[in-house]
């Protein structure tokens, strides 16, 4: 009853290097956990089938599916029916006298938490992995989504850190392995930038483009996004499916605001950090409990510079089905708008320096935020409007360019009686001529003349005149 080993695995050699020394070394307890679709299963498979467990155990080694058990006599059932035992009420028992009087032993629980997570068994079930781990020929290899192990249990020490995406090269190789070498690398990556390394990802769009090739699925994904490797009937097929798992664990049902703050995060590839966190006044209750309930779960995580993150895959998907409100995004904008304008006021003066590491950790969160802001029904359109002004400002300073282009926002703020807004917007657009060529400038010029009309800005009208007369 042995599934099959995986004919492509690749990354993972340190953490099979850890999971083998801790067999050398005893009759070791280990718990793999890591996000949805991270690779878990894959590993312990590798495990089971690897000639030095075989040699150890032989025919002692049980990998059983936990996906179907909610409860712990169920759990006692799926691990009976691998020992060939009868169906009954309670196996618990027998279970345990069953390992007891055998030889050493190897069971894999596999996807554990189906049956772990809800409060109502989780008790039974800590005391039932205790009861299992007191006997002492008997080894315990867990799989798990998230990133807690379940108590009562002594695990064995240095723990296995939750399962990382892919390195760049092993995601690579993965790729190949089943989509051929016959694409670009350019293509390639550019096909594992929207997967994050995350190993369920590249194999399902991997197989996409070994059937429609690489440019047919980056076209497609623009509009499809994790819809597109979402066909299949289960979690290790269907991408959306696994993440709707992890959203649906009891860890987050208890913390409802958490799906709020990873829907934030969806628009927010930098991140945030604690103490944004804690300054920016979102409308969420305990937002470092929800912070914690993401981290439980591995549907965030934080990268080396301690910012709250999810892996492209998971943002994607909360984007498109469950993307965050207005009243969400405005105390961001809020956020971002205090130090662009400091910046723009403060700029060849020494206080701007200081503004320049703040706004530049949350370079792509502001762009992003100001393209969700830039929508004609947003309550705050002006504010979106001058602060993609100053965005632009700081952009070309730090020689990234103008980044929006201010033309288009003439569409957002076409319904707008802002005359003042609209002089300064075509003020920000001339000075950044050298970034984006300008078209019909003259009549650009005598609409920006138009607005002046509408309120006393002497000075810049001169400057304008001037222009409009020349041309």
């Amino acid at each position: 009853m042995l599934p099959a080993e995986p004919k492509i695995f690749h990354g993972r050699d340190s953490e099979l290097a850890d999971i083998l020394q801790f067999f050398r070394q005893g009759t070791p307890r280990i718990a793999i956990l890591g996000a949805g679709g991270m690779g878990k299963t894959s590993l312990a498979r590798i495990v089971v089938h690897n000639q030095e467990i075989i040699t150890k155990y032989q025919a002692n080694r049980f990998f059983v599916t936990c996906d179907t058990a909610s409860s712990k006599p169920e759990l006692a059932g799926l691990i009976g029916a691998h020992l060939a035992m009868k169906p009954g009420e309670e196996l618990s028992q027998m279970v345990l006298q069953h390992f007891s009087s055998s030889p050493p032993s190897l069971p894999i629980l596999d996807n554990l938490e189906t049956v772990w997570e809800s409060a109502k068994s989780r008790k039974d079930i800590e005391e039932f992995l205790s009861l299992l781990t007191d006997i002492n020929s008997l080894a315990l290899m867990i799989t798990m989504r998230g990133a807690e192990r379940p108590s009562k249990v002594q695990w064995t020490w240095p723990f296995l850190p939750p399962l990382l995406p892919l390195v760049q090269d092993a995601a690579r190789k993965m790729f190949i392995d089943i989509a051929d070498d016959k694409h670009p690398l350019e293509e390639i990556d550019q096909i594992l930038s929207l997967t994050d390394n995350m190993p369920l990802s590249i194999s399902l769009l991997a197989h996409l483009v070994d059937m429609e090739g690489c440019k047919e699925i980056l076209s497609r994904w623009e509009v499809e996004k994790t819809s597109l490797i979402s066909d299949g009937s289960d979690k290790r097929s269907n991408l959306e499916f696994s993440i709707s798992l992890s959203l649906s664990s009891p860890r987050i049902a208890s913390t409802p605001q958490a799906q709020d703050l990873l829907a934030l995060l969806s628009l927010l590839p930098d991140g945030l950090s604690d103490a944004e966190l804690k300054q920016i006044n979102f409308p969420i209750t305990d937002i470092l409990g929800c912070k914690a309930a993401l981290l439980r779960t591995t549907l965030a995580y934080t990268d080396s510079h301690k910012r709250l993150k999810v892996l492209v895959p998971i943002g994607e998907y909360m984007g498109k089905l469950f993307p965050p409100t207005d009243q969400m995004i405005q105390p961001l904008l809020k956020h971002f708008r205090e130090p662009l304008e400091s910046y723009t006021v403060a700029f060849g003066a020494s206080s701007g320096v200081f503004l320049i590491d703040r706004i530049t950790s949350n370079y792509t969160n502001i762009q992003n935020i100001l393209q969700s802001g830039l929508r004609r029904e947003y309550p705050n359109i002006v504010d979106v409007a001058y602060c993609v002004c100053d965005f632009n400002v700081f952009s070309r300073h730090i020689s990234h360019g103008a980044t929006f282009v201010l033309e288009d926002m003439s569409n957002a703020l076409s319904s707008s009686r802002d005359h003042r807004l609209k002089a300064y917007i075509i003020t920000k657009l001339i000075r950044s001529w050298q970034y984006h060529p300008i078209h019909h400038l003259e009549e650009i010029i005598i609409e920006a003349l138009d607005h002046f009309k509408c309120f006393n800005y002497p000075d810049l009208e001169g400057v304008f005149s001037v222009q409009s007369d020349n041309n």
